[in-house]
Formats: structure tokens, C-alpha cells, sequence
């Protein structure tokens, strides 16, 4: 019994070392299996989560239409046409290498980089953006698996470098990155539509309902750039840059009543279309955006100040010390001696001497505070990128040399549009407008959403002295004075030369041979039409404004009051009497009288 007991228990014992075995066995698999759960439900929970959404839920983003660009009479600048897009999806590629080289064959790309985007690992990535259709047709002929198109819009600018800086231009992604494209780029680019779709192991969407809702086209912009005024100024502008071999120029054309900008040139001159060619110096709108010392341009608001100080009026006269006038340690001289000038003379002649006199009269406190008001040092607000304020110290800090420096334009700094806004001023009856690129918004059906109506800024100076300086700016084009090249037959043309030596910083003072050459002026004399202002960078040959900067600045009137319609004028009255007033054109006042200059030429 004993012997037949241990053989029974033998197998009993087996048994139950088996069931602890395999018990054991299973709860340590039991227990890894919680522990990776714990692992993967609670540590790493978070994170598989995400992951998993971004494989079943795709979202879907439809992109509306990129708003177009007109000038003010409705000619298209910016608008944005359907281009396809050639993709890949790499999972669904049979033979990636045969593949590849198809591609990169038809297109006319390197078969290596086409590869390494076939190869990256990516369930979706671009071949092509923005295809030529010849292409497109191609690729889709060799019917490819795993390859797709796209239909995507892209930006496209008809007129091709027309107003280029003031435009702007977009990125591949249809983004504004300069210009008004990038200014306006929240009212330009519309809205998005976002839309969830499931999707299984596949690829396949399941889950939708409905058909997806279409984006919010953007708005229109309509300028105030008129693109026949843009062409001739910019050739104007390309022409005598080229002539003097100049590094770079700009121009402007403003309506002074309104402040709305007709033309914003630069040379050189780039494509939009293909901005990545050129380089990105050239996109700046260096009207806006950089600046300069204004030189003897500066002088009209000298004698703005001077006038309306009280301190002189046209005839005061100033002795100009026969060309040079020592000031401390520094001299000051004339291109031409003088001895004595009246204010006007001053600046028609453009004597520097002349100016400095009339600068310690008026006082640097009045003077500071007059540049102030006609916006020179200070940002005007002008919609579009960018802005520079400008330099102009603090009166507070300036020694009786920088009085002096300043009254002839040297020691402060404007933009290329402050300078032609303060001008404008005096064309406007004294009247400060903010210039202003855009008049107005559009829906896709071409009603007015939002309009942008002329804003006032403040009277600088009163109607009569605007007139009084008009008529003294006047002379500086007529013969003897300065801007006579600027002179227009049968157009009274108000003007004033401007030649400054640019800082070098190397020499911790002013360049030899390095000028700024410009001309700015308005015309008619009489209820003006345009101001126009012509900045030429670093001539050769020559470099006084009224022989580099002028010309251009005739061209630019001649054809722009031709393409206006604009009468020509009839005698040139000589002012005796307050106020422009709302005189026919070539009528004298009572107490006019004709005038004839007969001096001889000058410089400046």
C-alpha cells in the first residue's frame, strides 16, 4: 500500500510543479502585458494618442482665391491664376527607381533629388510646385503609380516689374512677403475652410458627409497708382540713370490735393514674377523705406519758415560774404560768390551761405518745429511696409553749426515720400496731406466694401505764403536760376534743385565724389496737378540736381500732363498780392506785371 501511495504521488507532485510552472509562467506574462499596457496606456498614452489621430483623421484645408490688384482705373497688377502641382505618394510607388527617372527626365530635374524624396520615408511629398502645363501633360502620359497633381493658385503680376517694389510679391505658398501683397495680405488672401475626414489602414476616407464647403474669396485692392503715369516715370527715371551711369534712382508722382500717390518709381528695376532671380535689396520700396540728407531741396522750407515766422518776406535781403563765411572752425561756401541776395534770390540761386543767414534769423527752435509740422523726421502713416521715420535731432541738441548744416539740408535725414508730401503741402495752399497708396476695397463681385477717402494733417503755412513761396520757387526754373532745365514751354513750372554729398563713414564725414542729385517741383503754378520729386544716386560725369535730376523730371511732366489733358499755360505773372485764390490760368491780378529774367545761368 505504502509503495503503490508513492507512485501516486509521484505524478501528483509532477502535476502540480507543472501548474506553478506554466501559473508562473503566465503571470509573468500576465504581468509584463499590464506593465506594457500601463506603459502604453498611461506613459506613453498621450503621445501614441496624437499619433494615431494624425494616421485616421486627416484635415483638409481649401484654399480661397488670393484677392486681385488694380491701379486706380481698374487695369489688373496682381492677379492669381490655377497652376497643377506634381506630387507623390511614396507607400503607393511600384518601382522607385524607374520612377524617379522618369520623372526626372520629363521634368528636367536631377533623377538624385527626385529619389531621395521617393526614398524619404514620407507617406506624401512634392515633385513639382506650380508646373508648367507642357509638363503636367507629360508626367500625366506616363501614367505613374503613386503619382498625383495638385491644382493650386499662383500669383502672377501681367504688367511684370510696373510699381514691382510698391506691389510686392507672394511666396509659393500664395503669402504676401513685400509690398502692399504683404501689407494687406489679411484682407488679400480670404479665408480658409478646415474639414476633418477619417481614413482607414488604406487611405480611404470614410465619415464625410456632405460635399466640402469652398473658402472665402479675398478682397479686391484698388490703388491709386495710375499704371500709364508708373510707365513714364519709371522710363524717365531709367533713362537718366542710365545717361549718368547712376547707381540707383527713385520717383514720385503725388496729387497734392489729395495725397494719393500717382507713380512710385525705382530703378533698378525687378520681376515679381520671378523675385528669386534678383537680388533682395532690389524689392525694398526705398521710397518708403530708406533715406537720405535732402540737400538744398531743403531750403523751400527754410523759407516756408522764414515767411511764416515773420522774420522776412520775399525782398529781405542777406549778405552772402562773397562765397565764403567762416562760422567757428568750419567755412561755408557757395558754388558761385555772392554779395548780397534777397530771399528769393537765395533760393533760386541756391546759395548755401545765403541760407545759413536766413537759418541763425529765424531761430533753431522755429525752424526744428516748422520741419516737424511738414512731417520731415516723422512717419506720415502711409499704408504699405516699412516706413522710416527719418532723422532730425532734437533741438535741444543742436550746436550753431548743425543750425547752419540744417538750414542748407545736411545734418538730417528724409524719405524719398516725406520729401514730396511736405512739397505737396505748399502746391495745397499750405495744407499737409497723408499720401496714401490704396482708395479702395472690392468683393469677387466688384462692389465697394471699404474706401479710403483723403485725409488732412494739419496747415502748415497759410494760403498766402504758400503763394509767395510758390512764386519765389518758380524763378528757380526760369533763366539764371538753378532748375532751368527743368523748364516746360508752355507750362509754368515750380521747382528746386537738390545736390548733396552722401556720408561716408569711413572718413567719419562727407564723401568726395559720392552724390545725391534730385529735383522737386509741381505744376501747373496755378491749381496744381502733380508734385513730382526725381532722387538720381551717385551720377558720374555730373552730379548738380539741376543738370541730372531736372531732365527726368521734365520728361516725367511733359508726358504726365499730356496723358492728364491737362491746357498748357499762358504768361508767368510776377506776384505782388496775397493768396493763390481760384484765378483763371494766364490772368494777372490787379498790381501784376510780367517779368523777364535776364541772369546769368547757375548751378546747384
Amino acid at each position: 500500500m505504502r509503495s503503490r501511495s508513492k507512485k501516486k504521488s509521484k505524478p501528483l507532485k509532477w502535476i502540480r510543479f507543472r501548474i506553478i510552472v506554466v501559473g508562473a509562467a503566465l503571470g509573468v506574462c500576465f504581468a509584463l502585458m499590464m506593465g506594457r499596457a500601463f506603459q502604453l496606456q498611461v506613459i506613453e498614452g498621450e503621445q501614441l494618442r496624437s499619433k494615431a489621430v494624425g494616421q485616421y483623421k486627416k484635415a483638409l484645408h481649401n484654399c480661397s482665391k488670393r484677392g486681385s490688384i488694380y491701379d486706380r482705373n481698374r487695369a489688373e497688377l496682381a492677379v492669381s491664376i490655377d497652376l497643377s502641382s506634381i506630387c507623390a505618394y511614396p507607400g503607393k510607388i511600384s518601382s522607385t527607381k524607374k520612377t524617379a527617372s522618369a520623372l526626372a527626365r520629363t521634368l528636367n530635374m536631377k533623377r538624385r533629388p527626385v529619389l531621395e524624396k521617393l526614398l524619404s520615408g514620407k507617406r506624401f511629398v512634392w515633385i513639382k510646385r506650380h508646373a508648367d502645363p507642357t509638363e503636367v501633360s507629360q508626367v500625366r502620359d506616363l501614367e505613374l503609380d503613386g503619382i498625383d497633381f495638385v491644382t493650386e493658385s499662383r500669383r502672377f503680376y501681367p504688367l511684370k516689374s510696373l510699381a514691382a517694389q510698391v506691389i510686392g510679391f507672394c511666396g509659393m505658398d500664395g503669402r504676401g512677403l513685400e509690398g502692399l501683397e504683404f501689407y494687406y495680405d489679411s484682407f488679400l488672401k480670404g479665408r480658409e475652410t478646415n474639414r476633418t475626414v477619417l481614413r482607414d489602414a488604406l487611405g480611404r476616407g470614410f465619415n464625410a458627409k456632405g460635399p466640402s464647403p469652398e473658402g472665402k474669396p479675398g478682397h479686391n485692392l484698388i490703388l491709386t497708382i495710375d499704371k500709364n503715369i508708373q510707365y513714364i516715370t519709371e522710363q524717365a527715371l531709367s533713362e537718366g540713370v542710365m545717361e549718368f551711369w547712376a547707381k540707383s534712382g527713385i520717383a514720385l508722382v503725388i496729387a497734392p490735393r489729395t495725397g494719393a500717390v500717382l507713380a512710385m518709381a525705382h530703378v533698378p528695376r525687378f520681376n515679381p514674377n520671378s523675385f528669386g532671380q534678383y537680388e533682395p535689396w532690389s524689392w525694398r520700396n526705398r521710397a518708403i523705406t530708406d533715406s537720405f540728407e535732402p540737400g538744398s531741396t531743403l531750403k523751400i522750407f527754410l523759407s516756408a519758415a522764414a515767411l511764416e515766422s515773420g522774420a522776412c518776406n520775399p525782398r529781405s535781403a542777406f549778405y552772402c560774404e562773397d562765397g565764403a563765411y567762416r562760422i567757428g572752425k568750419n567755412v561755408v561756401h557757395d558754388v558761385r560768390p555772392h554779395a548780397e541776395l534777397s530771399l528769393q534770390d537765395i533760393l533760386k540761386y541756391s546759395s548755401n551761405i545765403g541760407a545759413a543767414k536766413v537759418g541763425e534769423k529765424v531761430g533753431a527752435a522755429y525752424l526744428y518745429n516748422k520741419l516737424k509740422e511738414f512731417g520731415l523726421g516723422e512717419r506720415l502713416g502711409v499704408d504699405c511696409p516699412g516706413e522710416i521715420r527719418g532723422s532730425l535731432l532734437r533741438v535741444g541738441d543742436w550746436t550753431e553749426i548743425d543750425t547752419v548744416a540744417i538750414s542748407f539740408g545736411q545734418g538730417l535725414s528724409v524719405s524719398a515720400l516725406q520729401l514730396a508730401a511736405a512739397v505737396s503741402a505748399i502746391a495745397n495752399d499750405g495744407i499737409l496731406m497723408k499720401p496714401y497708396l490704396v482708395q479702395g476695397m472690392t468683393d469677387v463681385q466688384g462692389r465697394i466694401i471699404k474706401s479710403f477717402q483723403p485725409t488732412v494733417l494739419r496747415q502748415v503755412i497759410s494760403s498766402e505764403n504758400a503763394w509767395r513761396l510758390t512764386r519765389m520757387m518758380e524763378r528757380t526754373v526760369e533763366k539764371g536760376g538753378t532748375g532751368v532745365r527743368a523748364a516746360l514751354r508752355g507750362h509754368r513750372v515750380v521747382g528746386k534743385t537738390g545736390t548733396a554729398q552722401k556720408a561716408d563713414p569711413a572718413r567719419r564725414g562727407y564723401s568726395k565724389d559720392k552724390y545725391i542729385s534730385s529735383f522737386v517741383g509741381f505744376v501747373p503754378a496755378e491749381n496744381p496737378e502733380i508734385v513730382v520729386l526725381v532722387i538720381v544716386d551717385e551720377p558720374q560725369k555730373h552730379h548738380y540736381g539741376g543738370v541730372v535730376a531736372a531732365p527726368v523730371f521734365r520728361r516725367i511732366i511733359r508726358e504726365t500732363l499730356r496723358y492728364l489733358k491737362v491746357p498748357p499755360e499762358l504768361a508767368t505773372p510776377e506776384f505782388t498780392g496775397p493768396g493763390r485764390g481760384n484765378k483763371r490760368e494766364g490772368q494777372r491780378r490787379p498790381g501784376e506785371t510780367l517779368r523777364v529774367s535776364y541772369e546769368a545761368p547757375a548751378m546747384g
